[in-house]
């Protein structure tokens, strides 16, 4: 029997619960706002980790403070659904709806480890892709005028009231003005010019502060992105970003979330989908710090796709990995990636080091250079949208994380991540242009990566992918570390190709516990004239004393910064390519 009384304080408990993450995850947010201020890049870190690790501290506390009250019997799904029709009415007049929604499904799966959906215990809706929501007035405020000044550009600056001085506000203003006129002249869209719309609040990541808004332009609106960094001298414009591709970027599933003071969170994803429509709902969620709800649209989104099962997954084109199997439908941009069973000769890790890698990745600043990966439990999909290739592979090879039957597969463990082509098979599809291009760039890849204290495990090809906008990315990290962590040495001579046991030989076999740089030039796999275009850009990437004076910043709190914009988006060439801040 069910006790009212019970489905009522359930109902409370959890609703508590959530508005308490809120209160303290608007509380964390407001703070990086104030380290950006007062330039205490320390503890803006420090916010950061903590607000990562809230949602996971709360909801702990709310499952074992309901196993320590109710006396109901709590694996009861009678009795949660009735939670659930209590806990709607808590909802009433929210501005976050779906994200209260979410944390009552995160409770409930914690509580009755649910497989695939359950409707009767969960909030399921379409994704909101899929909903009539429009975007109100009150995500943005309006700037209407016949033609771009200065002074318009100035209000729309100081009306976000940032407590800090500019080093020369009017200096940036003026170009950023010039930059913008340039820009819709070229567009052919200057006489069309109607308005600017911006966003209420200023969104921070790492060390700078970023103005979004749009330029409508008629029936036309172009993205518009100031970017702001604070340095001894005072609040700079650093760059401006004008285009949907530029803004994509700064939106990327490679980077990390924003800290932003959100009330209506659909809003905020309605406003960004109109400068940047080709991306996901789930993605724009999680990349404005609404991680799990992020999961929650990607899941629907999944689900969404998967109806009707017309192009089954399939395993992914490339070498099979030694510790992954990995999988996509061909008619969408997601991958799946599954943990196998035993790992090849010479992988030597287990599956819970895999795990903690992947955990390090989320919690680490990916600096536009890792994807996101999101990790899933107990994932429920119909048999028939498995190609029966792929079903073999999975249960052979990774029958701990995948249960199957005769209707329906699930995979208890599993991370999904965007689809992006190997770096081995671009480089031999592409022209000889984008093969030079994607070849610099993955030189460029690995430093950055070694800027932001990673070093990547395996140099091999097959372990960087090219993104749709051609920029290089790492993606296998069952052999990532933290840089500072490893130990770099000189060979006399690289080893022959001959006496390598096996593609990753040069770190899990001979030099398991010492890094030799000088290897990379066996390992990597680039051709003769490639690899002679990667030495002329990127030959430091090959000496012991490139990663030694990376060990040495990162031993002193010497951050090196990593737009994520190219040059030709700053409004001035920067001084000095290095800032040192303090780190924790």
């Amino acid at each position: 029997m069910i006790h009212g009384r019970s489905v009522e304080r359930c109902a409370e408990i959890i609703f508590r619960g959530f508005e308490s993450y809120c209160e303290r995850f608007g509380q964390l947010t407001r703070q990086t706002r104030v380290c950006f201020e007062i330039r205490d890049w320390a503890q803006m870190r420090s916010v950061c980790a903590a607000r990562l690790d809230l949602y996971h501290h709360v909801l702990s506390g709310i499952v074992d403070r309901i196993r320590g009250r109710i006396a109901e019997n709590l694996q009861d799904k009678w009795f949660w659904s009735a939670v659930k029709r209590s806990y709607r009415r808590w909802l009433e007049n929210r501005l976050d709806t779906e994200l209260a929604e979410t944390f009552f499904n995160s409770v409930t799966r914690r509580m009755l480890v649910t497989v695939g959906v359950d409707p009767r215990v969960e909030f399921v809706n379409l994704p909101l892709s899929a909903r009539d929501e429009g975007v109100r007035e009150q995500s943005y405020r309006s700037y209407f005028q016949s033609n771009l000044t200065i002074g318009l550009f100035e209000r729309l600056v100081l009306d976000f009231q940032l407590q800090a001085e500019f080093k020369n506000l009017q200096r940036d203003i003026r170009l950023s003005a010039a930059r913008v006129e340039q820009q819709l002249h070229i567009l052919g869209l200057l006489r069309n010019f109607e308005r600017v719309d911006m966003l209420h609040h200023p969104l921070f990541r790492d060390n700078g502060a970023y103005l979004v808004g749009r330029l409508v332009c008629g029936t036309r609106s172009v993205p518009l992105i100031l970017s702001l960094l604070h340095p001894a001298e005072g609040l700079v414009i650093d760059g401006i970003l004008l285009d949907q591709d530029q803004a994509s970027i700064l939106f990327s599933y490679t980077r990390s979330c924003f800290h932003v003071e959100i009330e209506r969170p659909a809003d905020w994803v309605g406003f960004l989908r109109s400068i940047l429509p080709g991306k996901r709902v789930s993605e724009l969620y999680t990349v404005l710090g609404f991680d799990r709800h992020g999961k929650t649209e990607l899941y629907r989104e999944l689900l969404s796709h998967t109806d009707l099962c017309n192009a089954p997954f399939e395993l992914s084109e490339g070498e099979p990995g030694m510790v992954m199997i990995v999988f996509n439908s061909p008619t969408d941009d997601l991958v799946f990636k599954i943990i196998r069973d035993r790992f090849a000769y010479p992988k030597k890790t287990t599956r819970q080091r895999v795990m903690q890698k992947y955990e390090y990745v989320f919690r680490h600043d990916r600096a536009g250079r890792l994807l996101d990966v999101q990790a899933f439990e107990q994932l429920k999909f119909p048999r028939a949208c498995f190609s029966e290739k792929l079903l073999a592979e999975l249960q052979q090879h990774a029958a701990t994380s995948v249960e199957v039957d005769a209707s329906h597969v699930v995979l208890k463990h599993a991370y999904i991540e965007r689809r992006v082509t190997p770096l081995n098979i671009y480089l031999k599809r592409a022209d000889t242009v984008a093969a030079h291009r994607a070849v610099i760039d993955y030189g460029n890849a690995i430093k950055d990566l070694a800027k932001s204290d990673i070093f990547p495990g395996d140099m091999l090809l097959k372990n960087f992918g090219v993104t749709r906008l051609g920029r290089i990315v790492f993606y296998d990290y069952d052999e990532l570390c933290p840089l500072h962590a490893c130990r770099f040495d000189s060979l006399e001579a690289p080893p022959a190709v001959s006496s390598w046991k096996g593609p990753s030989a040069a770190l899990s076999t001979a030099f398991e516990e010492t890094v030799y740089p000088e290897a990379f030039r066996v390992t990597m796999g680039l051709d003769s004239d490639l690899k002679s275009l990667f030495m002329k850009y990127h030959a430091d990437v090959l000496e012991t004393e490139f990663w030694a004076a990376m060990q040495r910043r990162i031993a002193d709190e010497q951050w090196i910064r990593i737009p994520p914009y190219a040059e030709n988006q700053r409004l001035r060439s920067a001084p000095r390519d290095r800032v040192r801040q303090v780190w924790h």
